[in-house]
């Protein structure tokens, strides 16, 4: 009877073991529940996660729960821009632009207290590359890229490419003279939920925006409007930290990339120049995505689990400290239950430079500016998703050109990466492919 047992016990836990060694190696790794959901909340785990993948279809339909569509949109379900709950790609397989670049439409030099910048008159805030039936889509997006070389002392060369990003095919008109085009790649969900639970002490903690400590470091926060509160409040989400919380991001992204109305954003996603798109029918629901969708969809969001990170390359943990990485990219921030988490960033904005200025501001957030990217998960995606597009407009094609795209107060840690031997970059390289 032992041995029956024992036996059994050893099969379960090889069997667990198989699993969990197949898991790591599959698309799924970025789709899984936190630990100790309850029975309600996987319920709507799994409610949220059926309204983040299934599509959308314009109204009037049948599918009364999924309708509104549009009219203007650009794609028809979440998992379109962030497929399998990673980071999105320049290009999809056949070579064409992918719906997880977007096109982003800004007036260069103004503001808008509320928005925290000023739309194209004509376009909006994005190009809307999809039109649901009898409306016009908006445009769309073209992308070369031109080269630039960065060289190691070493004498080793890498070639970088730098994005010129523009539009075709308006069928609205032109754009207005001081629109500036910006592209912004779908990040990567995971982690977003324990980013939402920080408190605002621990990251306003780390600002110092008049860089008192003379260690050429001067993050700090952005601070911007919340139309769910209708106050100021810390962003921490989106390229440059403009969204406050998970609710808020995504009611964003269901109004900008599918042309859904919420509570949040209960008008068209149309300009006052745009008539077929005003006058294009409307859902059967007064919003598109009333709260209690919107709320499963934002659960889901922020209970996927972070993977567990690989067993790391002690010397490249080490060195990502002492050439400064480590100043903005915070191994560890405290939660308010006292528990630490480690996302590799402080969620403050730092002035990266002229070469990555995309000539948009965001509220606080000036045109050199970005949010510090957390870094978990970033190895899973390219070991395991085989996505290969990094910054803000996916120009880099590996961590290390990313790196070499750093500017502004990155520019000492760049140039100490840069100093390394070709063996202790290697291991820096490694130490983040583990995260």
């Amino acid at each position: 009877m032992f041995f029956r047992i024992a036996t059994a016990i050893a099969l379960m836990g090889a069997c667990a073991l198989a699993s969990h060694d197949y898991l790591i190696q599959t698309k799924a790794l970025l789709s899984q529940a936190d630990d100790n959901l309850s029975a309600e909340e996987t319920e709507r785990f799994i409610l949220g996660k059926s309204f983040f993948r299934i599509p959308w279809v314009e109204a009037p339909s049948a599918t009364t729960a999924r309708d509104g569509l549009g009219p203007l949109f650009s794609a028809n379900t979440c998992i379109s821009c962030h497929p399998h709950n990673g980071a999105g790609s320049v290009y999809t397989a056949d070579g064409t632009i992918s719906r997880s670049l977007v096109t982003r439409f800004s007036l260069k030099g103004r503001s808008d207290p509320k928005r925290g910048f000023v739309p194209d008159p004509v376009y909006g805030a994005q190009l809307s590359i999809n039109g649901v039936r009898g409306i016009p889509f908006e445009g769309k997006p073209t992308l070369v890229y031109e080269t630039v070389m960065s060289s190691y002392p070493d004498g080793t060369r890498i070639e970088l490419r730098r994005p010129l990003p523009g539009v075709k095919e308006l069928n609205y008109g032109a754009l207005h003279p001081d629109t500036t085009i910006s592209n912004r790649l779908a990040p990567a969900l995971v982690g977003m939920g324990l980013l939402n639970r920080i408190g605002d002490g621990e990251i306003l903690s780390r600002e110092d925006p008049d860089d008192r400590n003379r260690d050429g470091i001067s993050g700090r926060a952005n601070r911007v409007y919340d139309p769910i509160t209708g106050t100021t409040l810390i962003g921490r989400f989106t390229w440059k930290a403009s969204a406050p919380s998970i609710r808020h991001q995504v009611a964003s992204a269901f109004h900008n990339d599918m042309g859904l109305t919420t509570s949040l954003y209960p008008m068209k996603n149309c300009t006052s120049v745009q008539k077929e798109c005003l006058d294009a029918p409307h859902g059967r629901d007064a919003l598109d995505v009333p709260d209690e969708r919107l709320d499963a969809v934002s659960f889901y969001v922020s209970r996927l689990r972070i993977p567990e990170p690989a067993i790391g390359n002690a010397k490249g943990k080490k060195l990502f400290a002492q050439i400064g990485c480590a100043a903005c990219h915070t191994p560890v921030m405290a939660m308010p239950d006292g528990k630490t988490i480690a996302p590799y960033s402080d969620l403050l904005l730092h002035d990266m430079g002229e070469a990555l200025s995309d000539g948009r501001r965001e509220f606080d957030a000036d045109e050199h500016e970005w949010r510090t990217q957390p870094l978990w998960g970033i190895g899973k995606r390219t070991t395991v998703l085989n996505q290969r597009n990094y910054l803000h407009d996916g120009r880099a094609r590996t961590i290390e050109e990313a790196i070499l795209w750093h500017g502004g107060e990155a520019s000492a840690a760049r140039e100490s990466f840069k100093s390394l031997s070709r063996f202790d970059r290697r291991a820096v390289l490694q130490f983040l492919e583990g995260l």
